[in-house]
């Protein structure tokens, strides 16, 4: 055991501690707290407050200390805040880039209307729940509070479908979507299913009023097709699909966008998912969608047909990562919309930067790949207005992040290009 005193709240929200030299990571301690602590290596388990933060207050989960589910709970509203914008603050640092902060904006909402769930086997028996903080081992949880309404029947449902396989022994991930039609549950890591299982699996989906089971994204039982609202278009969910994580999220983002694009005539959306923003966009300019899922290529197809009123919306299915859209292609817009995965879209923003698209608006979850995505497109000549975060992953280390980037008119630029 050791005595140690917490200097920050680090990147994962674990408090940081400077042990003869050595920085050592303590979940759930805060910045100025005395703590007893079991150390191992870097890693600290945390074992009492001996002296406690002023910002300190209660969880709002019981489940908070053992659940690495939540980064950070403890923290009152201000320090909550400041920490997030940190992350941000720390990763712009890091490339060299310099720009405003809105003040960041709770998008919490009416909670999480999707959530990734872990099912563990032991002697027989199937638990669900969250993985601890740094570990694998895993948390049983009765009741998550992040969570929508709609989404309290999720644990126990995902309970009963992993108790079916639990003879397989496999550790199991369950992706739960809320939809008005009932839950849409996606089982990941059964593999094959044998036929007395999908059975089995039809017969508890029914009981649980599911819209849909599917395995791996395969069809296991539709009971009503799930659909989602999207700024008053019918959109069906295919199965495994992106949402933003809540629906005022999705709202909020949707609004900076329409905010940025008022004047654009025609939008490039990249990695565009089922459509959250090419259906906002199309209700006042051309849309061409572009996503590596060809399943929500289809759905986004799906909504466009069945919603009068829209302008021109084309959706293709194409991979970004591996074949971006180049200078050349992108002479058609005025604006570009994208919304890349974590890890970024290094390779699809160096060829915007080498672009003469006028306006791009950067949408990101994860503030490192932000910025490097960011450092690129200024280093392109951009420049880059101020950021507005966006807290919809509430008690995470994660940050929903838009920016919008703009050239500015240069008659040199597009004669350099028409000679090559």
């Amino acid at each position: 055991m050791k005595t140690l005193k917490i200097d920050r709240i680090g990147n994962l929200g674990e408090g940081v501690a400077i042990d003869e030299g050595e920085k050592i990571f303590v979940p759930f301690a805060l910045t100025g707290e005395t703590v007893l602590a079991r150390v191992e290596g870097n890693y600290a388990e945390l074992i009492d407050i001996l002296e406690p933060s002023p910002q300190r207050i209660p969880p709002i989960c019981a489940f908070y200390g053992q659940c690495g589910g939540c980064a950070v709970q403890t923290l009152n509203d201000e320090s909550y805040a400041a920490w997030k914008i940190s992350l941000l603050e720390n990763a712009a640092q890091r490339e060299r880039l310099s720009f405003k902060i809105l003040p960041m904006i709770n998008a919490h909402g009416s909670g999480r209307r999707r959530v990734a769930l872990h099912a563990r086997i032991s002697d027989g028996v199937a638990h669900i729940g969250f993985m601890a903080a740094r570990s694998h081992r895993l948390v049983e949880i009765k009741h998550c509070p992040l969570l929508v309404a709609e989404l309290s029947p999720a644990l126990q449902a995902a309970r009963d479908l992993s108790q079916i396989l639990a003879s397989r022994e496999k550790p199991l991930d369950l992706a739960i979507t809320a939809t008005p039609e009932g839950m849409d549950i996606d089982i990941r890591g059964a593999g094959t299913l044998a036929s007395h299982e999908i059975q089995a699996l039809i017969k508890s989906a029914q009981a649980h009023r599911l819209a849909r089971l599917t395995n791996h994204t395969r069809l296991v039982t539709l009971i009503q097709t799930p659909w989602i609202d999207i700024h008053g278009t019918h959109t069906p969910l295919p199965p495994g699909a992106f949402l933003q994580a809540t629906q005022a999220g999705e709202e909020i983002i949707g609004l900076n966008i329409l905010e940025a694009l008022k004047k654009a005539k025609s939008v490039a959306d990249l990695f565009c998912g089922i459509g959250a923003f090419s259906l906002r966009i199309a209700r006042f300019a051309r849309v061409v969608a572009y996503d590596n899922n060809p399943l929500a290529i289809e759905a986004l197809c799906t909504a466009c047909r069945q919603t009068p009123g829209l302008k021109p919306l084309q959706a293709e299915t194409r991979d970004l990562f591996n074949r971006p859209l180049t200078p050349q292609e992108l002479i058609h817009f005025d604006a570009v919309v994208f919304d890349p995965p974590r890890a970024g879209a290094h390779e699809q923003v160096k060829s915007l930067a080498r672009s003469d698209v006028k306006t791009i608006v950067a949408v990101s979850c994860h503030a490192q790949s932000f910025c490097r995505d960011a450092a690129i497109l200024v280093a392109g000549g951009y420049s880059m207005g101020p950021i507005t975060p966006i807290d919809q992953f509430r008690y995470s280390t994660h940050l929903e992040l838009v920016a919008v980037f703009t050239r500015q008119s240069d008659p040199s630029r597009g004669r350099r290009r028409l000679l090559g």
